[in-house]
């Protein structure tokens, strides 16, 4: 089970939520410009479709430590997330922390904690599978940038700007565009690839 067919080794995908000013978290690490939650009565149906196409598209997650700590004790209990909660928690997940010993997810799997996430995300790309999703995670999404294991780029451009806080590139980065896709709710979905 070791390799996939020729051409399609799995790739490893960020996605992240962002201002149109390439703020990926606020001074405080707040997110209060997220916006279009996928999932309520007033969802946009074109926009639930894209988060769930992605979704289907992946069957790994890797978390860094203070994303793991924010989403343990919400996710695995999320019901009003509906079918997008099931999958996520359903995702094989790794963990990457110098200090934790193992990463329980509720009653679902628990995530297998790595010390050296490149290693492990070049390992995993090597096996079968579907895409691997590296989930918010911004320090490490620079580390993997640096170490040019990150293949794709998505992003959620929220209609909102926040002058300062943590920017989704510290360093320079070529990219090409693969989907550029506007949303009702506001949202735009900016796919990139990344040159290596």
């Amino acid at each position: 089970m070791s390799s996939t067919t020729a051409g399609t080794m799995r790739k490893l995908i960020v996605q992240q939520w962002v201002t149109v000013d390439n703020i990926a978290a606020e001074e405080d690490g707040g997110l209060s410009f997220v916006s279009g939650e996928p999932f309520s009565e007033k969802s946009d149906p074109a926009f639930k479709a894209s988060v769930m196409g992605f979704i289907d598209s992946v069957d790994t997650m890797i978390l860094g430590a203070n994303t793991y700590a924010q989403s343990k004790d919400y996710w695995p209990y999320a019901d009003e997330q509906g079918e997008y909660g099931e999958k996520l928690n359903d995702l094989a997940k790794f963990v990457v922390s110098s200090k934790l010993e193992d990463a329980p997810w509720g009653t679902f799997p628990a995530a297998t904690v790595t010390r050296d996430p490149v290693a492990t995300i070049r390992e995993l790309k090597q096996q079968s599978g579907k895409d691997i999703w590296l989930w918010g995670s911004l320090k490490l999404m620079h580390s993997l940038l640096d170490a040019s294991v990150v293949d794709e780029v998505r992003m959620l451009v929220c209609p909102a700007s926040r002058g300062k806080g943590t920017r989704v590139y510290d360093g320079g980065q070529d990219l090409k565009l693969i989907e550029a896709t506007g949303f009702e709710n506001g949202l735009a979905l900016l796919h990139y690839e990344i040159n290596k």
